[in-house]
């Protein structure tokens, strides 16, 4: 069997292959791409007392407003992803999910952790 041969196996398998998932593979897409926002919120569902706690202790709030912010984080969040996931309100899901990065940069304190600025320009650099 020659290269040719093994060449034209490998594309009649992979035209094959996406005649059968090409319905599949937009959402698949979608999911890989919010995937992040998803584990956050699910996480923050199942850890709503720590969640609550840290904003509390960090910002002295109280226990309503960090009530209040986690629930808007968990919403934001699921809400977002939801709308993604079926294709409805996309570009407004984007911008919520793009303010709750902002949101979650300034109450969790990311944006003045040295530690964390450094990974994120070492992985900066590494991928130019």
């Amino acid at each position: 069997m020659g290269q040719n041969d093994l060449m034209g196996t490998a594309e009649d398998f992979a035209d094959q292959f996406l005649r059968v998932t090409k319905q599949y593979l937009p959402h698949v897409a979608r999911l890989c791409l919010i995937s992040t926002f998803l584990e956050d919120g699910i996480h923050m569902w199942f850890q709503w007392s720590e969640q609550r706690d840290y904003i509390d202790t960090t910002w002295n709030c109280g226990y309503l407003l960090a009530s209040s912010f986690v629930f808007l984080n968990l919403l934001g969040q699921l809400t977002g992803c939801v709308l993604v996931l079926s294709r409805n309100f996309v570009q407004y899901a984007c911008f919520g999910l793009f303010g709750i990065i902002a949101l979650q940069t300034i109450a969790y304190s990311i944006l003045w952790d040295l530690k964390f600025l450094m990974r994120l320009s070492r992985t900066s650099w590494a991928q130019l």
